[in-house]
Order: C-alpha cells, then structure tokens, then sequence
C-alpha cells in the first residue's frame, strides 16, 4: 500500500531540468513552528537525483540569503515567506549546473536599456534606495520603474510617496535577495510574462512517469 506524504503547497516548477537529465524539479511551501518553511523536491528516482535537489538548496541559500534548517528546509532569518521572491531564487538556483560557483550578486546592475548604472543601498529596517550613474537617458524614469520591479518580484512595497525607495514588510534587511532581484527588475514585464507561459504549460509528473 503506498504512503502519501504532505510535502506541502507547490508554489514553483521547473518542468525540465536541463542540467540534469531532464528530471522535474518543484518548490513547496510548508509550515514550521508557525513559520513559513520551503521544500525543494523531485520525484525522479534518476541516481544522483538527491545531490542535485542538494545542490540547488545550497545555489538558493547563496543566492538569496536563506537559512537551512536542520530537516533540510529553507527559510528566511526574518521569519517572513516573501514568496514570490523565494520563487525567483528557486528558478535562479535552478540554472546553475551541479558543481558550478555561485556568487551573492551585487546590489549595482547595468541597466542595458538605458545605459544606467543602477544602484540600491540599504538604508535599514527593511528599506532600499534605487539610484542611477551615469550618462544614460531618463534617470528619473528608469529609476521609478526598477523600484517598481522590485515591488512586483519582490512583494515589496513603496516607501510613502516615494518613487525610488521601496522596503520589505518584515522589516529586515534581505541584500542577498534584492541583489538577485535587481538583475531582472529592469525588465519585469517579460520575468512575468515568461512565468506566466513557463506555469501554464508545466505538470509535476507522477514518480511512475518520470525516468
């Protein structure tokens, strides 16, 4: 008689894992203690399927800031489930090939449409500030829009008024994640758009049915 285990709520899917035979991989959302927990998983029974499922936990905790707990979960120090930033560390983590180094990005990023540089600095409790250098066009413009990308991957919000400072609801400072965040901001649109067809079409399939 087979088991059901409750691995929780799927909240991303990588249908194909081209670094690694194919294989299906997913992220769920648990509870723990009352706190939100994450679990990346796979179904593949492909030898080596657990080092590359360990692999991308390791890529996840680099590349955003998150924390392992003992049982192998990830979560954020805040406590907090910023999600939908949790998803775009997943898919970021998930491009990286087994063995290949990974680095915190940076909180600076050229802006290819306007030939800005942009950059965010944490101003504490949570808050960052775009600002832009150099001698690209539409400054002001480039940075309202960034911040804006910022809010939609990250679930952050704006800063009162304000068209350039936006900040977590948690209240604590996330630079590794804004980091990652801060490479697609600039072109939100097609990050969602992209999301958007890749959900559309992706099935997590049964253990039966994959290699």
């Amino acid at each position: 008689m087979r088991r059901v285990v409750d691995i929780g709520r799927r909240i991303e899917l990588v249908p194909i894992d081209l670094h690694f035979y194919d294989i299906t991989l997913a992220l769920y959302r648990q509870q723990r203690d009352g706190k939100p927990a994450f679990l990346v998983h796979t179904y593949s029974r492909v030898e080596g399927s657990h080092e590359r499922v360990q692999s991308i936990v390791q890529a996840m905790k680099t590349l955003g800031g998150m924390q392992e707990t003992p049982d192998g979960r990830l979560c954020f120090h805040c406590g907090a489930g910023h999600e939908a930033a949790c998803r775009r560390v997943f898919l970021a983590a998930c491009k990286f090939a087994q063995g290949s180094p990974i680095e915190q990005r940076p909180l600076q990023t050229l802006d290819k449409k306007s030939r800005l540089t942009i950059t965010v600095d944490s101003v504490g409790t949570g808050i960052y500030r775009v600002a832009a250098e150099g001698e690209g066009r539409g400054a002001a413009r480039r940075v309202s829009a960034i911040a804006g990308g910022l809010m939609k991957l990250g679930e952050m919000a704006r800063v009162e008024d304000s068209s350039d400072t936006v900040a977590f609801a948690c209240g604590h400072p996330h630079d590794a994640l804004v980091g990652l965040l801060l490479v697609r901001a600039p072109n939100v649109r097609v990050v969602l758009r992209e999301a958007e067809m890749e959900a559309a079409r992706g099935v997590l399939a049964a253990p039966s049915q994959q290699l």
